[in-house]
């Protein structure tokens, strides 16, 4: 195993390095006959690219994708789908500096132990380009559970920095670039540009959703669907922490008020955040990430070079601030991924009627966690 393949039903083997000619993905085991266009992924790509805002790395990057197989007439055809995304901004005399020189907090010395070579350039294979073409197959993903389910992923950001972001509603995160769910993103954008100013960078934290998820979805131990998210999301470059539901907050709970109590018409609340025992409930996912500050940054630090001498590092180039900004359509993308994964496992292990005949009771009184 290389580490480069996410899934084994629908499995997305992920390739290419930040400056190199492009990126993509091959798509394999999307059922057939489901309508797929260019248009359909593109969207959420938009979401994620770079260049946006004054907030996000200027790295201009169209990241128009190319669908190279397994669609036909407009339909997917069972076989591979390779999607593809060139790169267009490549400035890699940006990196010639430290074409020798670690980065702390980065990937460049592991990189180095574990394979003695790396591509400098814009962090090559570790960089967060290479979340595109995850976005891009979970677009796919998202597409079919959508059509199968009416299954909806949500994200948005509950803090940056310092800076916790009160929840007010879904329709702000799509009006601002911080996938804020306010109305009001003025304090947000005056504490970035502070941030810039002063050469540095921040963290962020991520909350991410999926409604009207099929009862019955993971396995009852080493597959559970809880287990198979926070995996997929510490797969997320820069991401340091993940909660299921209530997560850490459930250490100061009583059993009396975390254990979601069930009435006939649905669940009381949602400390468990959809799962339980490793199988979906029914109830919305709710998944919160916790995303570590950008490493490349102008301010100098200490570090070492490849000789293993002390070294100061400065990192020139276009970076984001906070990587956490772009990461909402990417912890959607991951999130889609796992249950794709997972209903199609259910598919083949208890038939086309499970669990899409199977319903949760209604929910009326379901509660946030948060």
């Amino acid at each position: 195993m290389s580490g480069n393949t996410f899934g084994n039903l629908f499995a997305v083997t992920n390739f290419g390095e930040s400056h190199g000619p492009a990126i993509g993905c091959v798509i394999d085991g999307c059922p057939p006959g489901m309508a797929l266009t260019e248009a359909d992924i593109q969207g959420d790509l938009d979401r994620r690219r770079p260049g946006t805002s004054r907030h996000v790395t200027q790295r201009n990057e169209p990241d128009a994708v190319q669908i190279l197989s397994g669609v036909y007439q407009g339909k997917t055809t069972g076989t591979p789908i390779a999607l593809l995304i060139q790169n267009t901004d490549q400035r890699s005399k940006d990196y010639g500096a430290i074409a020798e020189q670690f980065r702390p907090g980065h990937a460049d010395f592991t990189y180095w132990k574990k394979y003695g070579i790396r591509d400098p350039r814009g962090g090559g294979r570790s960089s967060a380009r290479l979340t595109a073409p995850m976005v891009a197959a979970g677009a796919v993903a998202k597409k079919w559970l959508f059509e199968k389910y009416g299954t909806v992923f949500r994200g948005c950001m509950t803090q940056i920095g310092e800076t916790v972001i009160p929840f007010e509603d879904w329709q702000h995160v799509p009006n601002n670039p911080f996938f804020a769910p306010v109305a009001d993103v003025s304090a947000l954008e005056a504490y970035m540009d502070a941030l810039r100013k002063a050469g540095d960078s921040c963290g962020a934290r991520i909350r991410v959703t999926a409604s009207k998820v099929p009862v019955g979805l993971g396995e009852p131990l080493f597959d559970k669907l809880d287990a198979d998210i926070a995996f997929a999301m510490m797969g997320i470059n820069a991401v340091k922490g993940v909660e299921i539901g209530a997560g850490f907050a459930s250490v100061a709970q009583r059993g009396t008020t975390h254990g979601d109590s069930i009435r006939p018409d649905g669940f009381a609340s949602n400390n468990a955040g959809g799962v339980l025992g490793g199988i979906s409930t029914g109830q919305d996912l709710e998944v919160s990430i916790a995303i570590k500050p950008t490493s490349s940054i102008i301010s100098p630090r200490q570090s070492i070079d490849v000789n293993n001498q002390p070294v100061e590092v400065v990192t020139k180039g276009r970076h984001d601030p906070c990587v956490g900004i772009r990461a909402t359509p990417i912890a959607e993308a991951m999130l889609a991924l796992v249950v794709m994964e997972h209903a199609l496992r259910q598919r083949a292990q208890n038939g086309e009627k499970a669990p899409a005949d199977t319903e949760a009771p209604a929910a009326p009184l379901q509660a946030s966690f948060l």
